[in-house]
């Protein structure tokens, strides 16, 4: 993959896809044929927009300290590459999983929308969620997990916001569904959701976000 296309893109960004093993294999029909009908979206939501295929910038601060600028880029100017392999566990997300209570969520937000997107663990512990995201490489959500208002599985099984943000890809296992999701595009912070989260996901778990 060459630099010259991608204008004006470090080239630190584009080495993150030599990491990115679940993201560029097993991302073909396979994904969006089986996410549920409910999730399903088309190509048209990928359409140029404001700001890259996104609506505007992802919003300031971060949460878990995660780095602004990639988060710009892996969202709004990208739909192939992916973090580093592991690169979410160098940052907040593994301590406040830790601090978490048993039966306890967390819902992570779309970094340019501020909307609900995924609320987990559902239907499985702390434990399950931890060792699934840390064996896979990214943060994984079962079906039960998604937001279905917020979510859209293209054809090819690219995972998006309705907003047009990337998300990552949905990689089918023995298990069923697994989307394997880029932690810098769900990362917004409750505070920075439009009106913040009203959503019965989101009212629900206001104790522990």
């Amino acid at each position: 993959m060459s630099a010259m296309l991608f204008p004006g893109w470090d080239v630190r960004f584009l080495l993150l896809g030599l990491g990115a093993t679940c993201m560029l294999q097993g991302c073909g029909s396979n994904g969006g044929d089986m996410a549920p009908d409910i999730i399903k979206g088309g190509e048209d939501i990928m359409s140029q927009k404001a700001h890259g295929t996104c609506v505007a910038a992802p919003k300031q601060p971060l949460r878990w300290n995660a780095d602004y600028e990639t988060a710009d880029r892996i969202s709004c100017f990208n739909r192939h590459y992916a973090e580093f392999a592991g690169s979410w566990e160098s940052t907040g997300l593994p301590a406040d999983i830790a601090s978490q209570e048993p039966g306890s969520a967390i819902t992570f937000y779309d970094v340019v929308t501020g909307k609900p997107l995924f609320v987990a663990p559902k239907g499985r512990s702390w434990e399950d969620f931890n060792q699934e995201s840390q064996s896979h490489g990214w943060p994984s959500f079962r079906d039960e997990e998604v937001i279905t208002d917020y979510v859209r599985v293209l054809p090819d099984g690219e995972a998006v916001s309705v907003d047009g943000t990337h998300l990552g890809h949905n990689l089918p296992d023995n298990k069923g569904n697994r989307k394997c999701m880029l932690l810098n595009a769900i990362n917004a912070l409750l505070s920075a959701a439009a009106g913040g989260d009203r959503s019965r996901a989101g009212r629900q778990q206001k104790k522990r976000t």
